[in-house]
């Protein structure tokens, strides 16, 4: 069974997998994880990025980052490009990631864009992490040392929240941890008895 976890950014994706984690008849994937150690070892991935962002992509043999996610937040078409080139690779690696983990309960698999790359479709269950926008802002101005310019480039560039949650079997709001934890236990509780 595999359940996917998704949320805007700043909702609090990582508090909520590491709750998860605690789990041991589960395992967890994290896509943008995956993909970052994907874009810096796959040789595919690395010359189709230098063909379409430019020799800046790379710097010290490493991705740069800064220069990549300085293209793809301003413009749409980019970031397209950029997901072409790293979500099949990403894919391949995920469904040999399931392989291997057959004999857990389920497999958690967290991104922030789930529907943006129909990642939704090969889901059993989604579970979406919400919290009001003002916090969201705020946790990730203080994260990543950003302004609130910069962090609304990247919501505008995700799906709504509530066009999200239309579309999940579980929603967790994220607003204090205790309460978000009670509500992974239950949601855990419920996915674990499903797959008996």
């Amino acid at each position: 069974m595999i359940v996917g976890l998704t949320g805007g950014i700043g909702s609090g994706k990582t508090t909520v997998v590491n709750f998860f984690k605690e789990f041991a008849n589960i395992a967890v994937y994290i896509a943008d994880i995956e993909a970052i150690k994907l874009m810096n070892s796959s040789e595919i991935i690395k010359s189709k990025l230098i063909k379409a962002f430019g020799k800046n992509s790379y710097k010290n043999n490493a991705l740069n980052r800064s220069f990549i996610a300085d293209i793809v937040f301003k413009d749409k078409e980019q970031l397209k490009i950029l997901n072409s080139i790293v979500h099949p690779e990403v894919g391949t690696h995920f469904q040999e990631f399931v392989l291997k983990n057959t004999h857990k309960n389920y497999v958690l698999y967290e991104t922030a864009i789930l529907f943006e790359n129909t990642s939704n479709l090969f889901c059993d269950f989604i579970i979406t992490v919400t919290a009001p926008l003002d916090t969201r802002i705020q946790r990730v101005i203080l994260r990543d040392n950003t302004t609130q310019k910069a962090v609304l480039n990247r919501i505008n560039n995700q799906w709504k929240e509530d066009k999200k949650i239309l579309q999940s079997h579980y929603i967790i709001h994220n607003i204090s941890l205790k309460n978000t934890k009670s509500q992974v236990n239950d949601i855990h509780n419920i996915l674990t008895v499903k797959q008996r």
